[in-house]
């Protein structure tokens, strides 16, 4: 099929009008996701003067068990998640409605990752059946990010509080919150320098495409138990903790500057040999096929 761009512009004052006659009041229900009460199709959503919700959400605030803000990844219930699934979502995609206390915030589509059409929207990627973890993310794009080019309406202040006043809400996950991180497609890319007389070291999600100095040396970790992982920690001891908690058999690339195709006054460079060797010993230990560039 080929490929065409649904164009669904989210402009949030907009979208608040034209919504605005379609959810009922729900004083207490807080956070929850609505199917249209029509089945209005996303490339119609724009163009309506108000949205008629479904009688009932698809997701509500009991079906959540966190929403990590940093990721947008929701972490459901067996029951809620097993409901996703099952939608019968059209290639087109199927419009829901986010919705705190009744009240529209924003819309978007679950779209279906078999799709060959693009969306600028809001998309939940519908599961393609059973996975490790019962999460859903509301992402921006399909089939990427690239594909969007409005305001992002997902951290509106309403809809986090509602999150938090639920206990639902996480901030950002760290190393520690998690007992294993997710497999990567292209593996993991593993970076180390020498900064203020300690070694750093960077786990990255692996990609065919150059890393950039920001990405590597962030202060900030991302993590995302679906997707991107960028974990930045000091000293070879942390770094083997996060490294533990890589699938046994992930490939691991420690990788050179030639990586980043970029100069600059970072070195990445292996540390001394025994560090080095404390590393590769606890990777074989860890069932971690390990790869070291030369440098």
């Amino acid at each position: 099929m080929k490929r065409k761009d649904l164009t669904a512009v989210l402009v949030l004052g907009i979208i608040i009008v034209h919504l605005a006659g379609g959810c009922n009041s729900g004083k207490d229900e807080g956070f929850a996701i609505y199917l249209t009460r029509d089945d209005i199709p996303p490339s119609q959503m724009e163009a309506l003067s108000h949205v008629e919700i479904s009688d009932a959400p698809i997701i509500t605030g009991e079906d959540i068990i966190s929403y990590n803000a940093q990721t947008h990844e929701i972490t459901l219930t067996s029951q809620a998640f097993e409901r996703i699934v099952g939608l019968q979502v059209p290639v087109s995609g199927k419009s829901f409605l986010v919705c705190v206390n009744k009240n529209p915030i924003y819309w978007g589509s679950f779209w279906t990752p078999i799709s060959s059409l693009s969306f600028n929207g809001v998309p939940i990627w519908l599961p393609l059946g059973a996975q490790g973890t019962a999460i859903i993310t509301i992402e921006l794009g399909y089939p990427s990010s690239s594909f969007y080019d409005g305001q992002d309406p997902r951290n509106n202040p309403d809809v986090m509080a509602s999150l938090e006043k639920d206990g639902k809400f996480v901030d950002s996950l760290s190393i520690t919150d998690l007992t294993s991180l997710p497999r990567g497609s292209k593996g993991y890319e593993l970076y180390s320098w020498l900064e203020d007389g300690r070694w750093k070291f960077t786990l990255i999600t692996g990609t065919n495409r150059t890393k950039t100095i920001e990405e590597i040396t962030t202060a900030e970790d991302y993590i995302s138990q679906t997707g991107w992982i960028n974990i930045r920690v000091e000293g070879s001891h942390k770094i083997k903790q996060v490294l533990e908690k890589l699938p046994a058999g992930e490939p691991v690339y420690w990788c050179d500057e030639l990586h980043i195709g970029q100069t600059a006054d970072v070195s990445f460079e292996l540390p001394p040999e025994q560090i080095t060797n404390d590393i590769k010993e606890a990777c074989q230990a860890f069932g971690l096929n390990l790869t070291i560039t030369a440098y």
